[in-house]
């Protein structure tokens, strides 16, 4: 059977996608987990003794391994691939180190593609947002469509613009996830959370981030100082309440930075 394309990797992603994706014979895939063969079987792809049976013929690879492997995992199967064979990074990791994977790829006689998987593969299954990055995009985008993807784009053809925009958008997106962490447990320490999660509602405005951007940005510049000191207080609140306010005090050292920046620019 002639491999259409080969997964290296294969857990949540790659389970997701090839479920979602009904690739069934269509694709090989590795783990160097063992236990994953049984949920290459249970989706329908065919599983690989390793990774040489996985790659051997395979024009396109999705790489799906964990953040901390990713570039190993590149290094160490790149000597593996067919010369032209598309190499689509789309782990959640660092510019440079997509920038140090394509070294690999290229010396190898592959095509390196940066891309970005910019939502929760579960539920977005093949309709998540791709972002395509490098030379190859535009074939590696033609190909990925082909197997099922819908929602891919390319930003450019320098590999790391796509990591760029995920890394950056993680600031916000997994920041948010901390801070509600953080205000949770002093809320529940302190018994008050339904008062302050209805606070919250009563407050919320439905702006897009453009705006809300600017308008953050804005009010820390004109009272980041004052903010910075009333911050202080609540690292102390949440200390008292046994939670260690470690996004509280980025918060502080932010609010200050911004309002002696706006402080500076009176002068």
């Amino acid at each position: 059977m002639t491999t259409e394309f080969a997964l290296i990797g294969f857990g949540e992603a790659g389970s997701t996608f090839a479920s979602a994706g009904q690739w069934g014979g269509r694709a090989f895939a590795y783990d160097i987990a063992s236990d994953r063969r049984a949920a290459m079987i249970e989706c329908g792809v065919r599983p690989a003794a390793n990774a040489a049976e996985a790659l051997a013929g395979a024009p396109l690879v999705l790489s799906l391994v964990t953040a901390d492997a990713a570039l190993a995992a590149t290094r160490g199967y790149a000597p593996l691939l067919n010369s032209g064979t598309i190499w689509c990074d789309m782990n959640s990791v660092a510019p440079d180190t997509k920038r140090e994977a394509a070294i690999a790829i290229e010396a190898a006689g592959g095509r390196y593609v940066d891309v970005a998987i910019l939502a929760p593969v579960s539920p977005g299954g093949m309709n998540v947002p791709l972002l395509l990055a490098g030379k190859a995009a535009a074939e590696a985008e033609t190909r990925l469509r082909g197997v099922g993807f819908t929602n891919v784009r390319i930003v450019g053809d320098e590999i790391g613009r796509a990591s760029e925009i995920k890394m950056i958008r993680s600031v916000m997106v997994k920041g948010i996830e901390a801070l509600t962490a953080e205000m949770m447990a002093a809320a529940e320490a302190a018994g008050v959370a339904p008062e302050v999660l209805a606070s919250l509602d009563a407050s919320e405005r439905q702006i897009g981030w453009t705006e809300r951007a600017a308008y953050h940005l804005e009010r820390m510049r004109a009272h980041g100082l004052r903010r910075a000191a009333e911050m202080e207080e609540v690292t102390r609140t949440l200390r008292s309440l046994g939670v260690e306010p470690v996004m509280t005090e980025g918060t502080v050292r932010r609010q200050r930075a911004l309002g002696l920046q706006g402080k500076e620019s009176k002068a």
